[in-house]
């Protein structure tokens, strides 16, 4: 199958090019391909003739999508729009990678992929906007919605913990920041499967089991060996900063599940990424 992915050079990209190997993959990334130009979107896809399309790109900086409401608006649900507008002339399929944050997070329970969505910040207004193009303007899509999302060599959590314990010798981490911290790769290979199933719809694909940046922080010290390193537990109301998290976002995999698509846990998942290796 001819499969087109943008934000390509991103985590989830990234891993799913090592993980789509059995399809022709055609990685599209800024700055040659802008999901914000439609015309370059349109003229892309009469090219590469995409028969599934997974869209990955998005603006996720949450303090930036507050700086600037507008450019979150343009990128995530524009050009979320754009992509939908040329899947549905190519007659496409098209996999939406949407978040957690699009929920509010004040339900302790967490939440299934049937509830309403709620974002209380710029970034899950613009990516819940970008789930309301895709269901608008097509018929087939899967919007798959992951949090916390890592990988050996991307730019994430776990690298911001081990260096500022390196740098610092002790961290102060949030405890009222609950989500399910996912490994790139099990997302991809979950997304291999369900392509495989034409079950169209939308799904929660995130490691199982839930803790707060906290607990994450104090497992990812361990596994490094830094357990002597000293993990303050704060809240987040101790920071400042433009904008906050939904503070209990944890995702429930209903739908996957239902169809026989589950992650191991994400103490698991985690476990392996240290003894893969993780780049400082």
């Amino acid at each position: 199958m001819r499969i087109l992915i943008t934000g390509a050079k991103g985590q989830l990209g990234m891993a799913l090019q090592s993980t789509l190997t059995e399809h022709h993959l055609i990685p599209t990334d800024l700055p040659e391909f802008d999901i914000v130009e439609r015309r370059n979107v349109f003229a892309l896809f009469e090219e590469a003739r995409p028969e599934l399309v997974i869209h990955c790109a998005a603006y996720t900086n949450v303090d930036g999508c507050a700086r600037d409401p507008e450019l979150a608006h343009r990128v995530n649900t524009l050009g979320t729009q754009n992509i939908a507008l040329a899947c549905q002339k190519a007659d496409a399929p098209m996999i939406h990678i949407s978040t957690n944050e699009v929920f509010s997070g004040d339900d302790p329970a967490g939440y299934e992929e049937w509830m309403t969505l709620s974002p209380h910040n710029p970034y899950g207004r613009s990516k819940a906007a970008a789930e309301v193009a895709v269901q608008t303007l097509l018929n087939r899509y899967y919007i798959v919605r992951t949090a916390w999302l890592y990988s050996a060599g991307g730019r994430n959590f776990i690298h911001a913990i081990l260096r500022a314990a390196r740098e610092k010798g002790a961290i102060r981490v949030v405890t009222d920041e609950v989500g399910n911290p996912t490994n790139a790769a099990d997302l991809a290979e979950a997304i291999g499967r369900l392509i495989a199933t034409e079950h169209y719809g939308i799904y929660h694909f995130v490691n199982s089991g839930a803790c707060s940046r906290w607990a994450f922080a104090n497992e990812i010290l361990r596994l490094a060996g830094m357990e002597h390193v000293i993990n303050t537990p704060i809240l987040g109301s101790e920071f400042t900063r433009l904008s906050w998290p939904p503070p209990f976002c944890a995702l429930h995999n209903r739908n996957g599940a239902a169809i026989g698509i589950t992650l191991r846990s994400w103490q698991e998942a985690l476990a392996d990424l240290f003894q893969d290796g993780v780049e400082a």
